[in-house]
């Protein structure tokens, strides 16, 4: 092999991967839906309980809290609706699917929340300033919120199992929304019961406690659908493991640059990794391969992973001038190497550091041929020092 060089070389190659986990063989949506649709029913139930007793009963904490039970079973008719517009497949318009339907419906769902506590806080603010307007609540709405308190618990945990299952965060935040329920629930029957026991502002100051629990559900629900909206990054803490996790790879030698973010409940990534830049295309991809795979199997929410080879950090690349093209390549050699074309069998460019290494592959038969090596010796340093951009060339003789 002859060469003349005075500078590195490269080989670069990048690929896209999306692969699918397998799912399991229930139906993810029914489940989705149906947990909805049990939300949806006793939320119904429990509105026209709190809000009717709670009126005979002269509880305003309890008409409050079934007010707060309405907006669940508005909740519930939002997470229908997005979750069947967030099962759709992918389509040319939404390439990467519908699962931020979801999220959307997560930030409206916030939105009103906050809404709707601070109207229940206003109203009751408003009521205190005259305390002998407050209502006096009796035994039947502690008997009612009691049996609440019950039914919310047990629905969170019946919507928590189902959001597990089907990893769907709108799933879970609405089951930490019913239990918020729960707990609210628990504030007004301490509040009931100390006005029961001679404190007459004991109910209307439960109520704006559950005015306030409900307007903090509502931004913790806004905070968290915009950051996935505008393409926040995973955690700090699984970010470095997914980095750590590559780095493992046999065949990486580094990796330069790493994005993620969340699309529903599933995490993307797209990785930068640094090979040796003397492998061939093919043994590139396949390590690229061995990335995806093993994100995608260690890490339960990675569904999609977008793999970039290199042969070193790209994100320096070629700035002051145009690299030559392949055509640009086949020109040159044209003219500085006419002699050596007929026995040309194949050239091969590497683009590195912002120059451009040349493999010249040649029959091994032209060994013996001292007159037309040293011809291309001569011309070959012509050419590197003609061309600025071109720093090696090798010759290589195929047996």
């Amino acid at each position: 092999m002859f060469k003349h060089s005075h500078g590195k070389h490269s080989h670069s190659n990048a690929h896209t991967h999306n692969k699918k986990k397998e799912v399991l063989p229930i139906n993810l949506f029914k489940l989705k839906q149906r947990a909805s649709y049990v939300g949806a029913f006793v939320n119904v139930l429990q509105t026209v309980i709190k809000i009717g007793f709670g009126i005979l009963g002269q509880s305003a904490a309890l008409v409050a809290d079934g007010i707060h039970s309405l907006s669940d079973l508005m909740s519930d008719l939002l997470v229908i609706i997005a979750v069947r517009l967030g099962s759709r497949d992918a389509d040319t318009e939404h390439p990467y699917g519908h699962r931020r339907f979801e999220t959307i419906a997560s930030v409206i769902l916030g939105g009103s929340l906050v809404f709707i506590g601070g109207g229940i806080g206003w109203s009751v603010l408003e009521r205190m300033t005259n305390p002998e307007t407050l209502p006096v609540p009796n035994e039947l709405s502690l008997a009612i919120t009691a049996v609440s308190i019950l039914l919310n618990e047990l629905l969170y945990h019946y919507t928590k199992r189902i959001a597990k299952l089907t990893r769907s965060k709108l799933l879970l935040a609405n089951a930490w929304h019913q239990r918020s329920d729960a707990f609210s629930s628990i504030v007004v029957l301490i509040g009931i019961g100390a006005v029961m026991l001679g404190y007459p502002l004991a109910d209307a100051v439960a109520a704006i406690i559950v005015a306030l629990l409900i307007i903090k559900i509502g931004l913790n629900l806004m905070v968290e659908g915009i950051k996935e909206l505008v393409d926040t990054a995973l955690p700090e803490v699984l970010v470095s493991e997914i980095r750590h996790t590559i780095q493992s790879i046999d065949g990486v030698e580094n990796i330069h640059l790493l994005r993620t973010r969340y699309m529903g409940e599933d995490a993307l990534i797209d990785a930068h990794i640094i090979v040796d830049p003397r492998i061939s295309v093919s043994e590139g991809h396949r390590i690229g391969d061995m990335v995806r795979d093993e994100l995608i199997q260690r890490f339960d929410d990675v569904m999609e992973v977008l793999v970039h080879v290199d042969p070193e950090n790209d994100e320096i690349l070629f700035e002051n001038v145009k690299p030559h093209t392949r055509a640009d390549i086949q020109h040159l050699l044209n003219q500085y190497l006419p002699n050596l074309l007929p026995y040309l069998e194949d050239f091969r460019i590497h683009y590195l550091d912002q120059k451009i290494e040349i493999e010249l592959i040649i029959p091994a038969s032209l060994i013996g041929e001292t007159p037309l090596i040293i011809e291309m010796k001569v011309a070959i340093q012509k050419m590197t020092t003609d061309i600025p951009q071109i720093q090696t060339i090798y010759l290589f003789f195929k047996m």
